[in-house]
């Protein structure tokens, strides 16, 4: 499928074939055994929807102390490496970019969202956010960098790939709501989302 542009971010629509989406499940199963999935909640308290985990140098957490991210598991454990898959596929898409630092995996389980956000605690905002969906499909909405502005959606669907770089990569986005049980590569159901960034 032809590339699409959504308010500046990047969708590489069936990038993945079914062989890679399996491949990276397994590696995603090994992620969670170092390093379990975990419910996050707001500084204000309020739990997030999404159950989250990572691998690299660091890791993303929220707190009552706020968004940061962190150099080890709230377990007390390192995050494990970066999976060589997500490695490659970063160095195909974005040659120029220095190499990732973090990869956040996000499970949605059933009638788990994610509200309009930008991803802005990195240091460096000039280096993109590599976002890849496995499992269920994803309602994915994409407004401007300013709060309040015209949206747009699209499903995104396993395998699919979004790049946010350039002109898209301060621009908020979220996930409004999955289709449980619309595919079958996760055995239990839900959809994962791993996004790869720099982070100093």
């Amino acid at each position: 499928m032809p590339e699409l542009d959504l308010n500046g971010v990047r969708l590489l629509p069936g990038h993945l074939d079914a062989k890679a989406q399996a491949a990276l499940v397994g590696t995603v199963r090994r992620i969670c055994a170092a390093a379990p999935l975990m419910q996050h909640v707001t500084p204000r308290g309020q739990p997030l929807s999404v159950r989250m985990t990572a691998a690299g140098q660091v890791g993303w957490i929220s707190d009552r102390q706020g968004y940061r991210y962190a150099a080890r598991h709230p377990g007390g454990t390192d995050w494990p490496p970066i999976p060589d898959l997500l490695l490659r596929l970063w160095a195909d898409l974005l040659p120029e970019a220095r190499a990732p630092e973090c990869c956040l995996v996000n499970f949605y389980g059933e009638g788990a969202r994610m509200g309009l956000h930008q991803d802005r605690d990195e240091a460096d905002l000039s280096q993109p956010v590599l976002s890849v969906s496995l499992g269920d499909d994803g309602l994915f909405r994409v407004g401007g960098t300013a709060r309040g502005g015209k949206t747009r959606s699209v499903w995104l669907k396993s395998g699919d790939v979004a790049i946010l770089q350039g002109a898209g990569r301060l621009a908020y986005h979220g996930v409004d709501r999955i289709r449980f049980g619309s595919s079958p590569l996760l055995a239990q159901g839900g959809r994962l989302n791993l996004t790869l960034r720099v982070v100093t």
